[in-house]
């Protein structure tokens, strides 16, 4: 795994682990479940779409976590994947320094994937 894919996973995990995402008991399902979105779709993508469906679900008392949590976020990126480009832009809610605020992360590696189209990520066999 290059250094990239690395960090991205590093990213990712540190927003799942902050808002304790994978919820209880499930820890085996939800990690197999975001190793495949991790090879579907660009790191910074999933992460666009863990926050931008923590931010809808943070009103939702108890806040849905786990599978659940993580299906809502894949169905986000089904629908950017459909959109071209320019569009996808459009329709994200959150501001740099909202995203920024939200997770502790650099918004700027996370935005600046958008300029490229949702292909799937592909790994290399040192994974």
């Amino acid at each position: 795994m290059e250094v990239q894919q690395r960090i991205g996973r590093q990213r990712i995990k540190h927003i799942v682990d902050s808002y304790l995402l994978t919820g209880s008991g499930e820890l085996a399902p939800f990690n197999a479940y975001l190793d495949d979105l991790l090879t579907q779709y660009p790191h910074g993508l999933i992460e666009l779409a863990l926050v931008e469906t923590l931010v809808k679900n943070w009103l939702n008392v108890p806040m849905q976590k786990g599978i659940p949590f993580l299906e809502k976020a894949h169905e986000r990126l089904k629908q950017w994947q459909l959109e071209p480009a320019p569009a996808r832009s459009l329709h994200h809610q959150l501001t740099p320094s909202q995203f920024s605020q939200i997770t502790g992360l650099d918004a700027q590696v996370t935005l600046s994937s958008l300029d490229c189209p949702a292909t799937p990520v592909t790994q290399t066999a040192s994974d």
